[in-house]
């Protein structure tokens, strides 16, 4: 059974609280695309943990995770991460954690880059991370990027590191940063942080493939959501990567096996980390007041998250793109003051009504048309079975399966894992 864990909208919607609960079932857990640049929050018996570049399943001491080759590795990040799981008493070693061969590194000049790149676009500014993300991933498809597999072949990493720096000295002079970066730098930084992850590098390709001949349950996790997609999202305001499930077996190393479900996490109403168009966006005192009931802040950055009610035109797009077979629905809880339930349920551009989720400077043009909900004004966080939550609760929860053409199939009322409700 091959399962992927994907987001519907922005990003941030509780991939990292579904995945620790749903990767009870699973054998092996693969992160397959993007970097340290998104944070997947789980909160367990030991406390909270936020994870950048780990799989969610690596707080479950009986699973095997998988970093795939479709991920971007800053192995500074990852030794650090590494450390402080540690610290907290994860067992981490190459028995539950394996590093695709194919990975590429993201190194400090990407990360230098990124930043360049930012200040130089101002007001125009992608939102970026500034982790490097962008610059890596175009460096993997201009074939200028280092493998984690080089890490294995000392000679043939020097060499490719002075064809490469070559390269980007010179990129990084136009921004008046050349020559900052030697082999000799790049070298001392991979031995200090990235040595250590040699026994951790393997044909994860081949692994995968053996374990589902063999039965295995295997979960895909996504970092971002849809509309983040490099292909499918709000571009250029998107992430560098495939976020969308028919990538996962790609970016895990095993485009011969297909995924049998997807479970879609969306969030009860809406967030968005960065720039970019937001058409559900909330401002003021309405805005402040749900961002910090939600704690709706960047779990790798800290920045604010922008948030608005519950986007069906997004949603709806979100779930398609994403082939979901079933939703999660998370921080239902979160409403649980709220008089009124905001929800988005079509745009209007230039006097039309839309409900297809549009794309580029029609997307920048919509304005929300708002529907509210009666909200139910009762704590939900004790409940367990979707017969006992409010009536208006049931009622928003079956109007949005509704919208958005999916069944819900698990309702989260609170981050702790068995704050859910699975009907």
């Amino acid at each position: 059974m091959l399962t992927a864990i994907v987001g519907i909208n922005w990003g941030d919607e509780g991939k990292g609280r579904m995945v620790d609960l749903l990767s009870e079932e699973q054998d092996i857990i693969v992160r397959y695309q993007g970097g340290n640049n998104a944070g997947h929050t789980v909160i367990n018996e030991r406390g909270k943990f936020v994870l950048n570049l780990l799989p969610s399943g690596i707080l479950r001491p009986d699973k095997v995770n998988v970093m795939g080759n479709g991920m971007v590795v800053d192995v500074e990040h990852l030794a650090k991460e590494t450390a402080r799981l540690r610290e907290a008493g994860v067992a981490i070693s190459p028995d539950n954690l394996k590093i695709s061969d194919r990975a590429v590194i993201c190194f400090p000049y990407n990360v230098k880059q990124d930043c360049l790149e930012e200040d130089r676009l101002g007001d125009k500014r992608f939102g970026s991370t500034r982790r490097g993300i962008a610059p890596i991933y175009a460096d993997k498809y201009m074939k200028k990027a280092v493998r984690m597999g080089d890490l294995l072949q000392p000679e043939y990493l020097r060499a490719r590191l002075e064809t490469v720096l070559d390269w980007k000295n010179l990129c990084l002079s136009a921004y008046g940063a050349g020559n900052e970066y030697t082999v000799e730098s790049m070298l001392e930084w991979l031995e200090k942080y990235g040595a250590q992850f040699k026994p951790y590098v393997c044909d994860t390709g081949a692994y995968l493939t053996e374990a589902a001949e063999q039965g295995k349950r295997i979960m895909f996790e996504a970092q971002l959501g849809a509309l983040r997609d490099i292909d499918f999202g709000i571009y250029p305001y998107t992430s560098s990567s495939n976020t969308v499930s028919a990538y996962a077996p790609v970016g895990a190393g095993v485009p011969n096996l297909k995924i049998d479900k997807t479970v879609g996490i969306m969030k009860a109403y809406s967030t968005c980390v960065g720039e970019g168009p937001f058409t559900a966006e909330m401002f003021g005192q309405e805005a402040h007041e749900l961002r910090e009931a939600g704690g709706e802040y960047g779990a790798a950055t800290g920045r604010p998250r922008r948030v608005g009610g519950f986007d069906v035109v997004a949603s709806k797009y979100g779930c398609r793109v994403q082939a979901a077979d079933e939703i999660a629905l998370t921080k239902l809880d979160i409403l649980d003051g709220l008089d009124e339930i905001t929800v988005v349920d079509s745009y209007e551009i230039d006097g039309e009504t839309v409900t297809e989720f549009p794309m580029g400077e029609r997307l920048n043009r919509a304005k929300p048309h708002v529907v509210k909900f009666k909200g139910w004004k009762k704590s939900t966080c004790a409940c367990r079975k979707f017969e006992e939550l409010p009536a208006e609760a049931q009622a928003y929860v079956e109007y949005i399966e509704k919208a958005v053409g999916v069944y819900v199939k698990y309702v989260s009322v609170g981050a702790e894992r068995e704050s859910i409700i699975v009907r």
